[in-house]
């Protein structure tokens, strides 16, 4: 096992800010390696046992521990565009002890990730690998999804759950606390995984509209050839599981195509009913982060249940460490879908922008960081990894903990300017003021 070293930080003195607060964070080395013992390289020579993107998803799982989610595997280094670089890394999660441990200095916890377990993802029954190569291991009883984009049938629609392809995005864990759902950016699809083995145990059902008739395995060619349904590499990005375990929201990164894609600025969320299957649709307003000439809009990332009804999205820029940029905009803003419009039968982006729902700015990052003197400049571009984790005591009082995690994109080093791209994990405090009729979600035998 490889342990995993804490960070330390060099913090100027200390300033006051307003809640959530800073409290502990962690970095995860980029060339560490995960436990699957898949070690041989990649089609692009990534070893295929790389600890890299772990902070695509985060979930709590009771006590210390944590699963945290890559997505589809290293693409960022070019082999062959006309799968978009993609690879026949074996989508995954990983199983992290997470000890906050009082310490004195600045912040006032240390925090030390340990690896404890690596768990791949694979159906019982035959997959769709297209032209790709199929992974290692397959037979008649274990059949391992693929990061490749040409994982599927070309004859079926995006959302044939044959597909071996999959995109993993969102994680949280079943109320039994023995299953993981899974948002998939490819179909998009919900999935349904066994916790102990990664063995798929079902298909949760999105609405008609969210995938695309034509899918290729390129991603610009894909949008192209579709009128409607998600945007390629912008569908189902965050997951969240209501306090109960009764309800999945899911939120798109970006506007469907026929909501006026990347051009629009108001997001979907699908809440679905586990039970019944049955849907409700909500629109979401993303910032606007180019200028008035150049319009641009944020991406989501993430979303989080506060409770039943209200939830934090995580939306940000694409600047940070890992594009040779700064971080200007990285948020999580509050939402109630209490009152809310139903727009599952609304279409355009207009409509849906006038249907949208209220939010406000629960915590800004970037200000968060520059509050403890920690500069802006070491913020990793990719903040998509959030939940709720254990309480702890600040100052002999309770507090609530938030945490977010990084995605790295599998790097060891950014693009521009060489630095280092750690997977970062960063924990905030907050109290029962701070966000009103929070509730910790109820997983069974934690």
């Amino acid at each position: 096992m490889r342990f995993l070293l804490p960070v330390a930080l060099l913090v100027a003195a200390s300033t006051a800010n307003a809640a959530p607060s800073l409290i502990a964070v962690a970095k995860i080395a980029p060339d560490a390696v995960d436990l699957s013992g898949r070690h041989a390289a990649l089609e692009n020579g990534v070893p295929g046992d790389r600890l890299g993107g772990i902070g695509s998803a985060l979930a709590y799982a009771g006590g210390d521990t944590f699963l945290a989610l890559p997505d589809r595997g290293p693409n960022a280094k070019g082999w062959n565009s006309a799968v978009d670089d993609t690879s026949s890394f074996v989508p995954r999660f990983q199983t992290f002890e997470m000890k906050l441990v009082p310490a004195p200095g600045a912040l006032p916890y240390a925090l030390t990730p340990v690896l404890k377990a690596t768990t791949l993802f694979y159906s019982a029954t035959p997959l769709v690998y297209g032209t790709a190569p199929v992974p290692e291991g397959n037979g008649g009883y274990r059949f391992y999804v693929s990061g490749r984009s040409d994982a599927f049938d070309a004859a079926k629609d995006s959302g044939d759950p044959a597909s071996a392809r999959l995109d993993p995005e969102g994680l949280r864990l079943a109320r039994d606390g023995k299953s993981v759902f899974v948002s998939d950016e490819y179909g998009p699809h919900i999935y349904r995984f066994d916790r102990a083995t990664g063995r798929r145990a079902g298909v949760v059902s999105l609405p008609a509209g969210f995938t695309v008739a034509h899918p290729r395995p390129q991603g610009d060619a894909e949008t192209d050839a579709n009128g409607a349904g998600r945007v390629a590499n912008k569908g189902m990005e965050g997951l969240a599981v209501t306090p109960d375990g009764a309800r999945l929201v899911g939120v798109m990164q970006s506007p469907l195509i026929q909501d006026g894609g990347v051009k629009a600025g108001t997001v979907r969320i699908v809440v679905i009913d586990i039970a019944s299957g049955v849907t409700k649709q909500y629109a979401y307003p993303l910032d606007q982060v180019g200028t008035p000439e150049k319009p641009k809009f944020a991406g989501i990332s993430e979303i989080v249940a506060v409770n039943d009804h209200a939830f934090l999205v995580d939306e940000r820029d694409s600047q940070g460490v890992g594009n040779g940029g700064v971080a200007k905009m990285k948020r999580l803003y509050l939402i109630d879908l209490d009152g809310a419009a139903e727009v599952s039968d609304v279409a355009g982006a207009e409509a849906l922008a006038a249907k949208a729902v209220k939010k406000t700015v629960f915590l800004d990052v970037v200000s968060a960081f520059a509050a403890k003197g920690i500069a802006v400049e070491t913020i990793p571009e990719k903040i998509e990894g959030v939940a709720f984790g254990p309480d702890v005591s600040v100052d002999g009082v309770k507090s609530h903990t938030l945490w977010l995690a990084t995605d790295n994109d599998f790097l060891t080093q950014d693009k521009t300017t060489g630095a280092a791209t750690p997977c970062v994990v960063m924990v905030f405090g907050f109290g029962d003021g701070d966000l009103p009729g929070y509730q910790a979600q109820t997983i069974e035998g934690k």
